[in-house]
C-alpha cells in the first residue's frame, strides 16, 4: 500500500505542478493581452488627442473686464451714421474684437431722405434695445415695426433693413458680433 500512496502523492504533485504551470502561462497570457489592450488604448487616445488639438480653434486672447459709466462727453459723432452719436462701452477692446456694444443717440429731427437707406451688415449677431424714445424700422420679411422704450430685436446676418423714423430723444443699445464688420448700402 505504501507504493500506491507514494504513486498517488507523486501523481498529485505532478498534476499540481502542471496546473500551476498552465495557470501561470494563462496569467502571463492574460497579462500580456491586458498590456496590449492598454497600449492600444493609449495610442488611440494619443491619436484622438492629436486630431482634436489639430482641429481646435486657436485660443482667443483672454478677455478683460470692461466698465463704462454714463458721461455726456463720451457720445461722439464718429460712428457709422452722420445723424447719430455713439457712446462706446469698451466691449470691443475688452473682448479683443469678439463683440461691440454702444449706446446710439439718433439726432433729431429725423430726415427720411438721409436716414431711410436700405442696407445690411455683414455680422454674425446683432441685437438692438430701445433705452428711450421710439424708432420705426423696416426689416426684410418683417415689414415696418414701431419699437418703443423697452423693445428689443435681433437682426439676422445680412438682413436688409432701414430706419424709417424716430423720436428726437431716442437712445438705443446695440450689441454686434464681431466688433469689426462691413455695411453694404443697397438701392431701394
Amino acid at each position: 500500500m505504501a507504493k500506491t500512496t507514494t504513486k498517488k502523492t507523486k501523481s498529485r504533485s505532478a498534476a499540481q505542478t502542471a496546473v500551476k504551470k498552465r495557470s501561470g502561462a494563462k496569467a502571463a497570457a492574460r497579462s500580456s493581452a491586458r498590456k496590449a489592450v492598454k497600449s492600444k488604448a493609449r495610442t488611440t487616445t494619443a491619436k484622438t488627442s492629436a486630431k482634436t488639438s489639430a482641429t481646435k480653434k486657436p485660443a482667443r486672447p483672454r478677455q478683460r473686464i470692461a466698465i463704462s459709466h454714463h458721461r455726456e462727453e463720451d457720445f461722439k459723432a464718429d460712428g457709422l451714421r452722420a445723424y447719430a452719436k455713439y457712446r462706446d462701452l469698451g466691449i470691443a477692446a475688452a473682448s479683443h474684437g469678439l463683440a461691440q456694444a454702444h449706446v446710439i443717440r439718433l439726432q433729431g429731427p429725423c430726415d427720411p431722405a438721409e436716414v431711410s437707406k436700405l442696407h445690411f451688415h455683414d455680422v454674425d449677431f446683432q441685437m438692438v434695445y430701445v433705452l428711450k424714445g421710439w424708432v420705426k424700422t423696416y426689416m426684410d420679411g418683417q415689414g415696418e415695426t414701431l419699437m418703443k422704450e423697452g423693445s428689443a430685436w435681433t437682426q439676422p446676418p445680412k438682413i436688409k433693413h432701414m430706419i424709417l423714423d424716430y423720436s428726437d430723444d431716442v437712445e438705443l443699445l446695440e450689441v454686434i458680433l464681431p466688433a469689426e464688420f462691413k455695411t453694404v448700402e443697397l438701392k431701394a
